[in-house]
């Protein structure tokens, strides 16, 4: 599948900022189930300086200063993806109890970059309340994607979703006792889980196909960015190889060819589409519009 991506982002300041600088991650990645086929980035009022570069989890990201001062930001994210659809069925599955045995510590083990997920993070804490509530999902002997994907389901149905019921900093555990929030919590929630069981888990950061109304036409702009949880699943035969499987409770699936990702990291805060450090501008209004559209061939809309 084609998928053409609009993302902009419009902020509006009073007093104006004097200068900033800024971190966005909104190149989608190529990966073993997507390709980018184009991308363009523009912003605006011009940069005095711009570069690219890949952070610690291999994202693309891009830096960007303002030296001048202004009363509006407009970052427009431009991109072309091929994706295609993936399975959970072909892949070689552990008992889960094997893989967390796996990631325990011991003298001499040979580095796997999946570690990294094992631990507490800032919206992700340790708790014994994911502990809690992961436990029903895996049974002695369950294989790892079978367990992930029952407590996806268990995560679907224990929590309501409601726009602005939750901010981007809210904890895990929080969203967890309030029973309500948006993708970013859904995902949150589910990485936690994971971690408590000792199954690395890390928050993926995209975008989500959505389909019109029957009848209604696709509206520019009304998408949003979306969020996810992957699990780690090492190969059974091949010490240090292994796939990342990816599970989104926000809608009980797993995604497929309608889903791009952006960005992996530990939780959100390692992959916002936009963060920055600004002088003055002490209030702002928001704005954000994505468009996710299907293309059935480069320039022609499906």
């Amino acid at each position: 599948m084609l998928l053409h991506v609009a993302h902009v982002t419009r902020y509006r300041y009073s007093p104006s900022v004097e200068n900033a600088h800024h971190v966005v991650h909104l190149k989608p990645a190529s990966t073993g189930g997507q390709q980018l086929l184009r991308h363009s980035l523009h912003i605006s009022p011009q940069p005095a300086q711009q570069r690219e570069v890949l952070d610690v989890y291999g994202n693309s990201s891009s830096f960007f200063s303002l030296q001048t001062s202004h009363d509006s930001l407009i970052v427009t994210a431009d991109s072309l993806v091929s994706t295609r659809a993936s399975s959970h069925d072909a892949v070689p599955a552990l008992p889960w109890e094997r893989v967390r045995d796996k990631f325990r510590y011991r003298a001499g083990a040979d580095y796997n970059s999946a570690w990294e997920f094992l631990f507490a993070s800032p919206y992700v804490p340790r708790d014994d309340a994911f502990a809690q509530f992961a436990g029903p999902s895996f049974p002695t002997g369950r294989a790892l994607p079978e367990a992930a994907h029952d407590l996806m389901r268990r995560i679907h149905r224990a929590m309501f979703y409601e726009s602005n019921s939750t901010e981007v900093n809210t904890p895990a555990l929080e969203a967890l006792k309030q029973g309500k929030g948006v993708c970013q919590d859904f995902a949150h929630i589910m990485v936690a889980c994971c971690r408590a069981m000792g199954l690395p888990a890390r928050y993926v950061s995209g975008y989500m196909l959505t389909q019109p109304a029957p009848g209604q036409p696709r509206l520019i702009g009304c998408d949003a960015s979306h969020a996810w949880a992957s699990v780690y699943c090492p190969h059974p035969d091949k010490p240090g190889d292994g796939l990342w499987l990816d599970f989104d409770p926000t809608n009980d699936r797993a995604p497929g060819e309608d889903y791009v990702t952006l960005a992996t990291g530990r939780d959100f805060l390692d992959v916002s589409p936009l963060r920055g450090v600004i002088r003055g501008g002490s209030q702002h209004i928001l704005d954000v519009a994505v468009t996710v559209t299907p293309l059935e061939s480069e320039g022609q809309p499906a």
